[in-house]
């Protein structure tokens, strides 16, 4: 099969690299050096299964700039491009999606388009209704930013969903089983659980299973932070409670709360897709995932305060990291920012630990590659997790990263 898939990043390079083991696949950026990077086997993002694919060679997959050449060609087109939750809006921002759906339909109206990117409740269905000539599917998908192909060759689940509202209804059917199986098909796991459901549903399920993701977050970062207020062991108390099998003792780290690219923008999605509907849980979470920032500011804030009082100056905290998570390159939406911004507000001067980052400053504070300089510099370090690189310097780290792992 020809497939195209629209944007490079974790989940479309993920998707390219795990069907181009099968198929030809042609990936579409708009960013020449990501373009260019492909074509060598290189990977644009920090993940160490598609490095090791990319390197290996042996896949079909070209990356191009032309969209509308990939398209024309292509039976199928995975679109994968950012929809960012927009503040003022209050929704995802899917324009990027729908530049795509244009151009498709203009050089090839008969391809099947696979909607990857998150989406609010209900879009395909608006899809359906606003190009009804658009032959659409809409598939979740369940990633870890940094590995994101292993996950695709060890999925979870695979979901497809079907816009039942479409005239192409039966065909799209048999186009979303067809997805399917290219999926399970590159997967390395046998007998993978695929579900083929309504698109409505299928896209309620991406933002119901990160949601929870989000609260487990805030929940263990609400009992550390009780633990920490009233001096008790948070470790011991959340390896006591995850013995329970109903619970389990996983995805129970503390940290500065969730971050990164999906679980922030998704919750907001579900909250706002709620609209009239009776809730309360939801709109916690993301009211709790502030309070944890709050709080952590709080406690730094604190700790200069500290400093100060015992005749120092200036203290400066030193920001170890913009990344939300260890073996990640994304520092989109990451919690420690959230950190930043409150301490900026409480007047406090920062400096930032980021080799990937190529500027001299970032949110107004200095930024600096050397960690030997970072360190001089920095009277606190804060750190979402922890590192190696961090063992010297244990008598001025703040980190509520209990276990060590993400």
């Amino acid at each position: 099969m020809n497939i195209a898939v629209a944007g490079t990043g974790y989940v479309g390079l993920s998707l390219a690299v795990l069907l181009a083991r099968h198929n030809d696949v042609t990936a579409v950026d708009v960013v020449p050096q990501k373009v260019d990077l492909i074509n060598e086997g290189k990977s644009p993002i920090a993940d160490p299964e598609i490095e090791s694919f990319l390197a290996a060679g042996g896949l079909r997959l070209t990356a191009t700039l032309d969209g509308a050449t990939a398209y024309r060609d292509a039976d199928m087109v995975i679109i994968a491009t950012p929809t960012n939750y927009d503040p003022e809006k209050n929704f995802f921002d899917t324009s990027l999606v729908e530049q795509v759906v244009e151009l498709v339909l203009t050089v090839n109206p008969e391809a099947v388009m696979v909607v990857k990117s998150t989406v609010p409740v209900g879009y395909t269905k608006g899809l359906t209704e606003r190009y009804p000539a658009g032959k659409f599917l809409f598939s979740p998908e369940f990633l870890r930013e940094g590995r994101a192909l292993y996950d695709n060759l060890h999925p979870s689940r695979i979901i497809v969903g079907v816009p039942t509202e479409s005239p192409f209804e039966v065909e799209l059917q048999q186009a979303a089983e067809r997805f399917a199986a290219l999926l399970a098909e590159g997967a390395q796991d046998a007998d993978v659980p695929t579900l083929i459901m309504r698109a409505t549903e299928a896209e309620a399920v991406k933002l119901f299973a990160n949601t929870y993701l989000a609260l487990r977050v805030a929940y263990f970062n609400e009992l550390d932070t009780y633990a920490s207020v009233r001096g008790l062991d948070a470790a011991a108390i959340i390896g006591g409670v995850g013995l329970d099998p109903r619970i389990g003792d996983h995805y129970n780290n503390p940290s500065f709360g969730y971050g990164g690219y999906c679980l922030p923008k998704d919750t907001k999605q579900l909250l706002a897709n709620y609209d009239d509907v009776p809730q309360n849980l939801i709109e916690a979470i993301v009211q709790a995932n502030r309070t944890r920032k709050d709080y952590i500011a709080d406690e730094v804030a604190r700790r200069v305060d500290e400093l100060r009082d015992e005749g120092m100056e200036n203290p400066v905290v030193g920001v170890y990291r913009l990344t939300m998570k260890s073996g990640s390159d994304n520092f989109r939406a990451s919690s420690i920012q959230g950190i930043m911004k409150r301490l900026a507000a409480k007047g406090v001067e920062c400096v930032v630990y980021e080799p990937t980052l190529g500027a001299p400053e970032f949110a107004g504070c200095a930024a600096l590659s050397n960690l030997d300089e970072f360190k001089r510099r920095s009277s606190i370090i804060i750190a979402n997790r922890w590192s190696d690189d961090l063992s010297d310097v244990g008598d001025r780290l703040y980190t509520r990263d209990l276990f060590r792992r993400d």
